[in-house]
């Protein structure tokens, strides 16, 4: 049973003329007789009563109408549902980041997305660290990450969308809680807590490499899965953290975060995608986040 045929059937149902409805359908009326017999062959079943002077439906046509109207329907809804996948107004964007120093960034182009294209959803991870969000970028995991980086990767698109200063993050009652600001050389001796090496941190790395740079190895006493539990963690005195300042943000009263002297060392968060991707819900967030997480500089 062919679409045409259901096309036909509805048309002559509807205008119960064989030439009104061969002009609806813009076609001669011979060729539509053709094809009401070809269903009607395939059925087993009449489907009209013809006379000289009238066409009605027969039983079996009045039975066959609405399930063959909401053929049509089912076929027309699909197509359009190509054409909305294909313009990008529909789909599905697996979008992964660490929690919480990004989540206001998500929120927004969330929020942005939702406003502009309500037929795309979203997939959110947020334990998604910088190696790993490359990694599943690249093996087609996720679609988009928020992630920092040293050097760009090669097949990976991204722009600035945060800048993220060092600070230390210690418990109300330490020692350095009421300073301006911090040299990471006074940290030597402290108890660190630091994210799991792996799944690699650009946070974890960060905090490593400017102890080292400054003379010392860190003594890292405990590791915890999310900056959540390093929060805690700090704020119980169980020891220090080297983290971002909008990391920090999200800590809480129960944690200081001290300015680190180290100008130099500012970094960015990136919006990344795969470069060679082919994905029309994805160029659509892209473009609604050109607006609402402009590039940095």
């Amino acid at each position: 049973m062919e679409l045409s045929q259901i096309r036909a059937f509805v048309a002559v149902a509807e205008e119960l003329h064989f030439g009104r409805a061969a002009e609806r359908l813009g076609m001669a009326q011979p060729p539509l007789s053709r094809t009401i017999r070809a269903l009607e062959t395939e059925l087993d079943a009449s489907l009209f009563q013809r006379t000289t002077r009238s066409v009605s439906l027969s039983s079996a046509g009045e039975a066959f109408y609405e399930p063959a109207k909401h053929m049509l329907a089912t076929q027309q809804a699909a197509v359009e549902s190509v054409h909305r996948s294909s313009s990008g107004q529909i789909g599905r964007i697996r979008f992964g980041y660490s929690h919480p120093s990004s989540r206001h960034l998500v929120a927004a182009l969330v929020a942005a997305s939702e406003d502009n294209n309500p037929g795309i959803s979203f997939q959110l991870e947020s334990r998604v660290y910088a190696d790993e969000g490359l990694e599943r970028i690249m093996d087609g995991t996720l679609d988009l990450a928020l992630v920092r980086w040293q050097q760009r990767p090669s097949l990976i698109a991204g722009r600035p969308v945060q800048i993220e200063r060092p600070c230390v993050a210690v418990p109300p009652g330490h020692r350095l809680a009421k300073r301006s600001s911090v040299d990471v050389a006074e940290l030597s001796g402290e108890r660190f807590i630091f994210l799991p090496s792996r799944p690699n941190s650009n946070l974890r790395e960060t905090g490593m490499r400017l102890c080292l740079d400054a003379g010392f190895a860190p003594t890292v006493v405990q590791e915890a899965p999310d900056s959540q539990s390093i929060a805690a963690l700090v704020g119980a005195g169980m020891g220090v953290t080297i983290t971002f300042d909008s990391v920090a943000a999200g800590y809480g009263s129960d944690v200081v975060a001290v300015p680190l002297n180290a100008d130099n060392e500012t970094t960015k968060l990136y919006l990344a995608y795969r470069l060679d991707h082919h994905d029309a819900a994805l160029d659509s967030v892209l473009d609604i986040a050109e607006a609402v997480l402009p590039t940095v500089r």
